[in-house]
């Protein structure tokens, strides 16, 4: 029996962080190809004009105010959405955040807050949803992780080793379902024009735009691969570093960055 893709006829879509940058586009692709989306955030505002920015489309986008770090609030979410709407059949954890992180000033805040959310949001997600999609003997998740997942970039220690944890999480969790019926994809995009980005202190090549993002995955979801990562041209290079000698890698990325020129500050921080 072929492994289960989610198809408009068959029930809802839930995305995380909808309200803005690609899980706002993701939701309206999904709208306009007919599904019921489920949009949660935190920014209710931004859920409000998504909303009215769906009006007309085939499909619907209803709105859910919650904090994905909030583990009793997200499998409250997930009730909610499936008694007003129906069974999620599609899930898109998406919810992200990105704090730069430097070396000569290292705070353990840095990294709690990003793997809460990028890591422990897509749990509180996953885990009630899981088990709703293993009784009902079907369903399609897709969880968002980032190239930066394949070797380490400066300023993103904290961010791609939440998107590191999140691929290496996926890989295994696809062995068990698999056999539930439950189809499991990474995706893993290159650099997009995002708030997210805007604070990153290296070169970005490549870089797309949020539209642009937003139609690959949503051809990634109904292609069914495994991982969906793009664009190809900067993702088999990145890929290829890892069977390259350390030191190498280490070199090559401090140049092509330009993190050989970054200028230590070595003022300390005030606690």
């Amino acid at each position: 029996m072929a492994l289960y893709r989610a198809a408009p006829e068959d029930g809802v879509a839930w995305i995380t962080g909808a309200s803005t940058g690609i899980g706002r586009q993701l939701a309206l692709h999904l709208a306009d190809l007919g599904f019921s989306v489920a949009a949660t955030a935190r920014d209710q505002d931004g859920l409000a004009d998504l909303v009215s920015a769906a009006n007309g489309s085939p499909g619907k986008v209803t709105a859910y105010y919650c904090d994905v770090t909030n583990e009793a609030a997200m499998e409250s979410n997930l009730r909610q959405i499936e008694d007003e709407l129906g069974p999620v059949v599609l899930a898109v954890f998406n919810a992200g955040i990105y704090s730069p992180t430097l070396g000569e000033r290292l705070e353990t805040l840095n990294f709690t807050t990003t793997f809460s959310v990028n890591v422990f949001g897509v749990l509180n997600g996953l885990v009630p949803l899981a088990d709703r999609m293993r009784d009902r003997g079907f369903g399609h998740i897709a969880i968002i992780g980032s190239v930066t997942a394949y070797v380490g970039l400066p300023t993103a220690a904290a961010y791609g080793a939440s998107k590191a944890a999140l691929n290496n999480m996926a890989q295994a969790l696809r062995h068990d379902f698999e056999r539930l019926n439950i189809r499991l994809q990474i995706i893993n995009p290159g650099f997009v024009e995002t708030a997210l980005t805007t604070r990153y202190r290296i070169p970005m090549p490549m870089k797309m735009t949020v539209a642009e993002a937003a139609c690959r995955i949503t051809r990634g979801l109904r292609s069914g691969s495994f991982e969906v990562a793009f664009p190809r041209r900067l993702v088999w290079p990145l890929k290829a570093l890892r069977f390259l000698p350390q030191n190498f890698v280490h070199a090559l990325v401090r140049r092509v960055t330009g993190w050989d020129r970054h200028r230590i500050n070595r003022r300390k921080v005030k606690r």
